[in-house]
């Protein structure tokens, strides 16, 4: 028998509620919430498949140590390890002073784990160095937003989406980041059609497709393009003179800043048309309200504050803040980066929105928490790239690492890998066993996951939703609060034992209600939430104790968090990336996302139809590029940095500007031979936010010969599968992991060098269980170097392994794909060409992964029906989660197109 808890999607900022179906033992289905305000039941493809990510396989089971940094990690009980931590960090401390030690957290943890940990580091140990992941994609958009407002927090709400007249988007590729947030907006356009969309993106992503207007700039140039729209709506007098003479200060400094950029010399330096920009700030200045979506695209720059702000400059010029529809909304990339914000969770911060070198807001805490007030720490910790810094240099001795992924994540790989490897101690608190972080951990201790975890998070909207276990942790996994708890603890037994007990939390609402008391008078007060209330519903800050609802929109009245109540604004200056490309790198190398998979893909990356869109890492490049350098799709080629390389092959993507290649952030060293695009991006970091350049490389590339090839297909226990196969890949020069199928997963291989290494065939054939017997067949021809295996069981085909001659692989994944259903005689398994034989399925690329409908499919259905509603009728693209929709009607255009201007 099921049941049904509520609780939130663990993907995105969007923050959707979730119906999580359960026997008791294991999590059987979802839906989305049709009572939940940030998505009204609706879900993106990642949130549809959560199910499918649960379960033992792949998760850490039980603490684990390493005695010597060259032992094998062994199982402990938790009190060994947790006592064992508590030692080590002890005598770290004694020694070196609580500066040697530093704890690296994720928006993806619950609020109350974030709490406990911030606690623990700035109110029992002292120190500063607690830093997050969210340093990596949100902390610009914080040092703006206090800047500009006096207070961090988008003023925005989500039914501003609907408001709106004119929405533009900076450095967000929306329909793939936030695709039901994109689903609103399409349809608040199509119900008011004369909304204007304005897309700005070097790339032509769906999102900027879908735009009136796409401003397609030189990658980071964003100032130089919002001061020369501000310049011209200046010139123009279309103004708020209200807000720039009463409610702010800064416009004239910011007013002299911008004579330098006139519509002409910002649009050069942008690299598109005057008239373009002149347009773009006239729809902007005429707008009733005018919305501004951004993400990544401008926070994750050496300048991320500066674009941050120079767009600010043009919402407070204008008056376009604190109304409906009207505002800069920094849409969040993980689940709770807000949340950790809140409770300070950040090296340059303290809880509830306080400074850390605000002497009152020190007091204050130390009151709240009952430690000496000379215990906190009076300046900022050590940021994300300063702590790995610092860990290579050995001033930082140990680090506690919670639910993220530096060893992939964090710009420089290398050197962070190095930092890793030369800590003296690491631990790492994590669900999953197999993230590139893990083979450096000294600790590694089991974490629960989503499904199994009680608390809150906070999305994009300031809006705090529930988060419910539906079923328990496996084996010995622990909530992560409680983890972070009992570390604490003991280490103050160690420490301080003689002061009053800090951590005697019971349960995430104990942490909760700590938490709350914090925010009381702040900007953020919660006074008026509890856990009872959000049974009820989601709710939004601030909202003090005695009001009935949070507060939709912040500064309606115009008065801001500053000193003086005054909006600031910033004469912010264009200043060029970091690192431009130059005769010896000359390319500008992207990164981004894609539509079905999510950051590490240490959860998404379990799901087979979530690579069904995009199989593996490939690098985007410009059509005319790739002829000028002859290159073909699926070439292999090095790519490389003044700091890393990796081998890819290469595809034709006409979005990508010329100059500039586009790879994917997800793929890692568990899909790839090396750890993917941030073995290249520059640690050059924000002056303001410390957030780092991920967005932008100066990169050389050079078409590669590796004439020799294998691929290999195998059903069955894909993660068990994954464990066998990982291992071989770093042997070679090009190695791709991936997972193909729905109904009966299997594990592709691909794999490219100029030799077969010695030996590696014999260990991938023993991994792959590859034994002979009445259901196995081979063929080998020495003299040309093929070595051909395939496995049937009941009629289908099982498994596939093509060596030295692999121009079937294409065909034979496609019957794999779909089920491996075999219907010809075994030998034609090892026929030398590409076509396919009579009565194959032909390989389509899947466009709708809810419904399983490929491009073939949709294509000959637009054909048939004449209309995309029609296709959609017939094939059911479309009508799930939306998210391929943006895809379908391109697909539909151009097909549509070409029907009406084919001869009679």
């Amino acid at each position: 028998m099921t049941h049904t808890v509520r609780s939130t999607c663990c993907y995105c900022g969007v923050g959707c509620g979730v119906l999580i179906h359960t026997d008791g033992e294991r999590i059987v289905g979802i839906d989305g919430d049709p009572a939940h305000p940030a998505n009204f039941g609706r879900l993106c493809t990642k949130g549809r498949t959560l199910p499918l990510t649960t379960g033992d396989a792949g998760r850490v089971l039980a603490p684990m140590l390493r005695d010597g940094r060259d032992d094998a990690r062994q199982p402990v009980s938790w009190q060994t390890a947790i006592a064992t931590a508590a030692d080590r960090f002890a005598a770290v401390i004694r020694e070196h002073g609580p500066d040697a030690v530093a704890f690296y957290l994720s928006g993806q943890l619950l609020t109350e784990d974030y709490y406990v940990f911030n606690k623990l580091a700035k109110g029992l140990i002292g120190t500063a160095n607690v830093d997050t992941n969210s340093r990596l994609c949100m902390s610009s958009a914080v040092s703006a937003y206090k800047l500009a407002f006096g207070a961090d927090g988008p003023p925005t709400c989500y039914d501003d989406l609907e408001a709106a007249d004119l929405v533009l988007f900076a450095g967000s590729n929306a329909a793939f980041a936030h695709p039901i947030l994109f689903r609103r907006l399409e349809e608040a356009r199509a119900a008011r059609p004369g909304v204007k969309w304005i897309a700005i993106d070097p790339r032509r992503t769906d999102t900027a497709a879908m735009a009136d207007l796409h401003l397609a700039i030189q990658p980071g140039t964003d100032v130089a393009l919002f001061n020369g729209m501000l310049h011209h709506l200046i010139w123009e007098g279309r103004l708020d003179f209200d807000l720039i003479g009463l409610h702010s200060e800064g416009f004239d400094a910011l007013k002299n800043e911008v004579r330098a950029y006139p519509p002409h010399r910002a649009a050069e330096i942008c690299g598109i048309d005057e008239a373009d920009l002149v347009t773009a700030a006239d729809w902007f200045g005429d707008a009733k309200a005018a919305l501004s979506l951004y993400c990544m695209g401008l926070n994750q720059s050496s300048h991320g504050t500066d674009k941050n702000l120079a767009l600010i400059n043009l919402h407070l010029a204008t008056g376009q803040i604190g109304k409906p529809g009207a505002g800069p909304f920094s849409l969040t990339g993980q689940p709770n980066a807000m949340g950790g914000r809140e409770v300070g969770g950040m090296a340059t911060m303290l809880a509830s929105h306080r400074d850390l070198a605000n002497a009152a807001h020190r007091d204050e805490l130390s009151a709240l928490w009952g430690v000496p007030a000379e215990r906190l720490p009076a300046r900022p910790g050590l940021t994300a790239v300063e702590l790995f810094d610092a860990l290579e240099a050995g001033t930082v001795k140990a680090v506690w690492i919670a639910c993220t992924n530096p060893a992939h994540s964090m710009p420089d790989l290398n050197k962070v890998r190095a930092a890793l490897t030369k800590a003296e101690f690491v631990v790492l608190q994590e669900a999953f066993a197999d993230t590139d972080t893990a083979p450096f951990a000294d600790l590694l201790l089991p974490a629960s996951s989503w499904g199994e975890k009680e608390g809150v998070v906070t999305n994009s909207e300031r809006r705090i939703s529930r988060v419910r276990a539906a079923v328990k942790a496996p084996g010995e996994a622990r909530a992560d609060w409680r983890i972070a708890r009992d570390f604490a603890q003991a280490l103050q037994a160690r420490l301080a034992p003689s002061e009053p007990a800090l951590f005697d939390f019971d349960s995430p609402e104990a942490v909760f209600v700590e938490y709350r008391a914090t925010t009381v008078g702040r900007d953020i007060d919660i006074g008026g939430v509890s856990y009872a209330l959000l049974e009820a519903a989601p709710q939004q800050w601030p909202l003090p104790a005695g009001e009935k609802l949070g507060r939709a929109r912040l500064y309606t009245d115009r008065v801001f968090n500053t000193e003086s109540g005054r909006a600031c604004f910033h004469a912010v200056p264009y200043l060029p990336v970091a690192e431009a490309p130059n005769a010896r790198y000359p390319f500008r190398l992207l990164s981004g996302r894609l539509r079905d998979q999510w950051h590490g893909m240490s959860r998404s990356g379990r799901v087979p139809q979530l690579f069904e869109h995009a199989a593996e890492a490939r690098l985007g490049m410009n059509p005319g590029d790739m002829a000028r350098r002859g290159l073909a799709d699926g070439d292999l080629v090095a790519v490389a940095s003044r700091r890393g390389a990796l081998v890819l092959p290469v595809e034709a993507a006409a979005g990508t500007p010329s100059g500039s290649l586009f790879l994917p952030m997800h793929w890692n060293g568990q899909f790839l031979q090396d750890a993917g695009v941030n073995l290249m991006t520059s640690p050059a970091r924000c002056d303001k936010s410390a957030q780092p350049e991920l967005k932008h490389a100066a990169v050389k590339l050079v078409k590669l010969d590796l004439p020799w090839r294998c691929v290999a297909v195998v059903a069955g226990d894909v993660q068990g599968l994954f464990a066998l196969l990982r291992p071989l890949l770093a042997g070679c020069r090009y190695a791709s992991l991936s997972l193909v199928g729905r109904e009966r997963p299997a594990v592709k291989l691909t794999v490219a060098d100029d030799a077969a290494p010695e030996g590696w065939l014999e260990k991938l054939d023993a991994a792959l269980g590859f034994v002979g017997g009445p259901d196995g067949l081979g063929y080998r021809d020495d003299k040309r170097g093929v070595d051909k295996r395939a496995q049937w069981r009941d009629g289908r085909l099982v498994a596939f392994r093509l060596a030295g001659e692999t121009a079937a692989e294409a065909w034979l994944t496609e019957i794999m794909r779909q089920g491996g259903d075999w219907a010809f005689p075994r030998p034609w398994a090892f026929l030398p060409s590409a076509t396919a034989p009579a009565g194959a399925p032909a390989p389509s690329r899947m466009v709708c992964n809810c419904n399983g409908v490929s491009e073939s499919a949709i294509v000959a259905a637009l054909k048939a029906g004449g209309s995309l509603a029609a296709a959609q009728q017939a094939t059911g693209c479309g009508t799930a989660c939306g998210s391929c929709l943006p895809e379908c009607k391109r697909l539909a255009a151009a097909t549509l197109a070409n029907t009406e201007s084919a001869p009679a």
